[in-house]
């Protein structure tokens, strides 16, 4: 075989890993491999293993079982090189707002032991790309909620790393500036051949993936490209909305294969060209909301975890909201 020919090394590779916290199962023999200069995104319910993994491929926690290669260092032998060899976007806001934007980027090259050249350069770079140089002075605590992650983002490249990981990298923002995270992020992986791997509740920035692994009670149980997923794993659902209790038994009673998919929805395998016109003539007067979904990603998701991406996003967003409400009475 040539050198041509040699296929390029994976940058994440993972190989059987298994994890336990006491007598639970976080994480049971998974694999995956994740390519170079790829977009790949990793779903999954609450507690089906993705923080786990995301912490074994950061070095944060150690598997008790298989191996792990990140950027082409075995985590646990050299897990200093991974951590120089990745970048980190986490869900909850972790810059300095007493410090200025300059100054959080500074402090983070410095963590990476850059030299004050390459820092002042890499500052220069990563502001202009996330459109921030004109605020470069201003202290984060003025800065809204889409300035304070695009600064993030933009503290994650300052070391120039191979693999970017992104926890919900834009929850809660709005959908231009979710845009133009994303835009920012492909120019990176164009231009310099970043691989980025992401966790989001967000249906449209998984299908913009090039692979997607999902993975529920630790275990994977679906990978490939989306439209792979959607061919395989997808299904036509009717969401509806029964204007009365009685009603929504009716529909539980009479469709085995629905699920309650939200505090008031149930979702229904629409599968036959018939099957809505029939539905219609039988329940169509009797609900309140209904709402066709043709196969995609989250109906694959719904099919494969029986909860929809849009749910678990307003659920844990809520839950979100609520832990705030308690925090501001304490």
């Amino acid at each position: 075989m040539t050198t041509q020919d040699t296929p390029a090394e994976p940058a994440v590779l993972v190989q059987g890993v298994s994890l336990r916290y006491g007598s639970q199962i976080a994480l049971e023999d998974v694999s995956l491999e994740i390519s170079r200069g790829s977009s790949f995104a990793l779903l999954g319910p609450n507690g089906a293993g993705k923080t786990s993994l995301m912490s074994v491929l950061a070095t944060l926690r150690t598997a008790d079982a298989g191996r792990v290669v990140v950027a082409g260092h075995d985590v646990n032998r050299a897990p200093r090189k991974v951590r120089e060899s990745i970048g980190m976007v986490f869900q909850d806001a972790s810059l300095d707002d007493r410090l200025t934007a300059e100054e959080n980027l500074d402090f983070h090259g410095r963590v990476y032991g850059m030299p004050g050249n390459a820092r002042r350069s890499a500052t220069d770079r990563v502001l202009e790309l996330v459109e921030l140089s004109e605020w470069r002075e201003a202290p984060v605590r003025t800065f809204s909620g889409g300035m304070k992650r695009r600064l993030e983002i933009a503290r994650a490249l300052m070391h120039d790393p191979e693999i970017l990981f992104l926890d919900e990298p834009t929850v809660g923002l709005d959908a231009q500036t979710r845009e133009r995270i994303w835009t920012y992020l492909d120019n990176e992986r164009h231009t310099r051949g970043l691989t980025l791997l992401t966790t989001t509740h967000y249906i449209e920035e998984v299908d913009r993936a090039d692979w997607i692994c999902i993975i529920d009670k630790g275990r994977v149980i679906a990978q490939g490209s989306p439209s792979d997923l959607k061919q395989k794993h997808g299904k036509p659902y009717l969401h509806v909305v029964a204007a009365l209790p009685e009603i929504r038994s009716a529909l539980l009673d009479t469709y085995p294969d629905a699920r309650t998919t939200g505090p008031e929805q149930i979702s229904i395998p629409a599968d036959g060209e018939e099957f809505v016109p029939e539905f219609l003539s039988r329940f169509g007067s009797r609900l309140h909301e209904i709402r066709f979904e043709a196969p995609t990603l989250e109906a694959a998701f719904l099919n494969l975890t029986g909860r929809t991406l849009r749910d678990r996003a307003d659920g844990e967003r809520e839950a979100q909201r609520a832990a705030g409400r308690r925090a501001g009475r304490q």
